[in-house]
């Protein structure tokens, strides 16, 4: 039998104003161990996902389908840091850790542009599939059925902060929240803040960061979603956050600082209801990244 393990990172997508097309890879991972087989096996999951709609196994079944090669795997969850229904592309770690070890396992003869095309037909948008393919900072969009991304180097002057409370909020509720139609002038509002974002967190200038982030088409619809966020956000400007941004659908929201704010962020979340966490975050530079391989 051939086995592979694949580390794939947290990735937070939107960062304000690039709706489904931002996203960012970060020192968070889920690590899946995936070993040809005779038949289809899950071990470490919890049983809901223990059948073939299980994301890892649905991008491996499609990698393997263009490969024309036996799907049959055993997937083993070895590690799981990556808050799940939290907004830091949990998904999106299952789907480019089969995709990837579906490559890896059978020949490795596709390409990483048709990695992020299965892994996105999957994920439905590339937001969170190209960072954590890819790592790092990618924005991503996808023309006639084709997604397309790039990826911008980010100020190590930032320092990264996310918050997650104990809820959840599911992505369909968060989009079913979003209207229908926009303005032309909060579709421009947005538009302008997209093109300006990878120059703002390249150089790390807060008031660029803070103007390159401000968004009008999903943040102000979805913070009703998310119960006593505004004192969260309170206790973390007070900490030196000149960013509060809403990771993805959510629940978690990302904080920007020029200094490391997690310990003290965490402590006056400490007293507030729904047991909202902080923890320091750096970026993944490596994307989903093969660890351990045996054929």
């Amino acid at each position: 039998m051939s086995a592979v393990t694949v580390r794939v990172p947290a990735t937070s997508a939107n960062l304000g104003s690039a709706f489904d097309t931002a996203g960012i890879a970060f020192a968070l991972y889920n690590t899946f161990r995936f070993e040809t087989s005779d038949t289809l096996r899950f071990v470490g999951f919890e049983a809901a996902y223990c059948n073939e709609r299980n994301l890892a196994y649905v991008a491996y079944r499609a990698v393997c389908d263009k490969l024309g090669a036996d799907p049959a795997v055993t997937i083993t969850q070895l590690a799981c840091d990556v808050p799940v229904s939290r907004g830091l592309g949990s998904s999106a770690t299952l789907t480019a850790a089969g995709a990837v070890a579906a490559n890896a396992l059978h020949g490795g003869r596709l390409t990483d542009a048709e990695l992020l095309a299965i892994c996105t037909e999957i994920e439905g948008h590339p937001d969170n599939a190209a960072p954590a393919l890819f790592g790092g900072l990618c924005l991503s969009l996808t023309d006639e059925g084709v997604p397309y991304t790039a990826r911008y180097p980010v100020s190590t002057r930032i320092v990264f902060t996310v918050v997650y409370p104990a809820f959840e909020v599911s992505t369909r509720e968060a989009r079913a929240v979003l209207p229908d139609t926009v303005s032309r002038r909060d579709a421009v509002f947005n538009l302008s803040r997209a093109a300006m974002l990878p120059r703002a967190l390249e150089t790390g200038d807060p008031a660029l960061i803070r103007a390159a982030t401000r968004d009008r088409l999903h943040e102000p619809y979805r913070k009703g979603l998310f119960r006593n966020v505004d004192e969260v956000e309170a206790a973390a400007r007070a900490c030196g956050a000149y960013c509060f941004l809403i990771s993805g659908a959510g629940s978690a929201c990302l904080c920007l600082s020029d200094t490391e704010i997690a310990q003290e962020l965490s402590e006056r979340l400490l007293p507030l209801a729904n047991h909202w966490r902080a923890q320091a975050l750096s970026i993944d530079g490596d994307g989903a990244r093969i660890t351990e391989m045996s054929l």
